[in-house]
């Protein structure tokens, strides 16, 4: 039986000199030397970040739902979603609940971060006349129990970039107009300090503004305090701020890089527009928005067009040397 046991032991040790094995993550080798196998314990960092903005959905959730089921089949791990204004047609209860229930339904495959910010709609009711001071107070309140903000303009930071939403703090009374946007100096404020927050010059800073400061269809003011606005935005040439509101056909044109920051146009989901001059041609088959990657300062915009599920364009956008 000994002599059994010396020549099975004899055995296993030549397996073990002719071939080598593993040991406990170590490989004994034929020449008797160890190789330590190289295992990298240290998580590597993720610096990219993939976000859609959508804008005007006016409480389209059909178009809504095929944006969502596009962008999964695009990237099915995004970091976050903003909806850009104009969330529902107008500013009832009902158009809200509708839009959160198809939000909630699809809670498994949205990113965990969905950012809504307020538009003009969001002031409306069509049952009724310009809104009075207690008027716009309570479409406020609907917007921020919906959105479950404290203000209409807000933040977050998002794997350390910073994402910034304004939010006009009226809408569709008789001195502002049905259209345009009014920031408060107390917002212009708050804004410039955000701006300021945590700065790291070449890093991108995400702005979010449902009206626009300029576009090509005629009369459109946007926003009242443009001026100022663009005054501040100007010292940050590492700003891409975000408009919707025009509803303007998605184009690489869209893009402003002519001043000291970025204006992108995101699109419509409800419907498209082409300006006529002070006319416009609405578009009701047309629904697109954008897709963002970000590595780095590096900045890759695509426009999404949801219908034909087709990209309409790719820009590359650097904020440094």
């Amino acid at each position: 039986m000994k002599k059994l046991k010396i020549i099975a032991s004899v055995l296993i040790i030549g397996v073990i000199i002719s071939f080598g094995v593993y040991i406990k993550g170590v490989l004994i080798s034929s020449n008797y030397k160890k190789v330590e196998v190289s295992v990298n314990t240290k998580k590597t960092e993720d610096k990219e970040l993939k976000f859609a903005v959508l804008g005007d959905v006016h409480g389209d959730v059909h178009k809504l739902q095929n944006a969502i089921n596009d962008l999964r089949s695009i990237n099915s791990s995004m970091d976050a979603m903003v909806l850009n204004g104009d969330n529902v047609d107008q500013g009832l209860k009902i158009q809200y609940d509708v839009l959160k229930n198809t939000l909630k339904q699809n809670s498994n495959i949205l990113p965990k971060t969905i950012i809504e910010n307020i538009g003009n709609h969001d002031y409306f009711d069509y049952a009724k006349g310009p809104n009075t001071k207690d008027d716009v107070q309570k479409f406020i309140n609907m917007y921020l129990d919906f959105s479950g903000e404290k203000s209409v303009y807000h933040d977050i930071w998002i794997k350390g970039y910073h994402f910034i939403s304004l939010g006009s703090e009226s809408g569709n009374t008789k001195a502002l107009g049905p259209v345009n946007a009014y920031l408060s100096e107390k917002q212009l404020g708050w804004l410039k300090e955000r701006l300021a927050e945590k700065h790291e010059k070449g890093k991108p800073i995400f702005v979010f503004l449902h009206q626009h400061l300029s576009t090509s269809i005629k009369g459109w003011r946007g926003v009242e305090q443009r001026d100022e606005l663009n005054k501040i935005l100007s010292k940050y040439p590492e700003v891409v701020l975000f408009t919707s509101h025009t509803h303007v056909l998605l184009s690489v044109d869209n893009i402003e890089q002519n001043q000291p920051f970025t204006i992108v146009h995101t699109g419509a989901v409800h419907y498209a527009i082409l300006p006529e001059g002070h006319n416009i041609k609405r578009l009701y088959n047309d629904s697109q928005g954008l897709y963002v990657e970000v590595e780095g300062n590096k900045i890759f915009i695509k426009g999404r067009d949801f219908v034909k599920k087709d990209w309409v364009f790719t820009k590359e956008i650097s904020k440094g040397n």
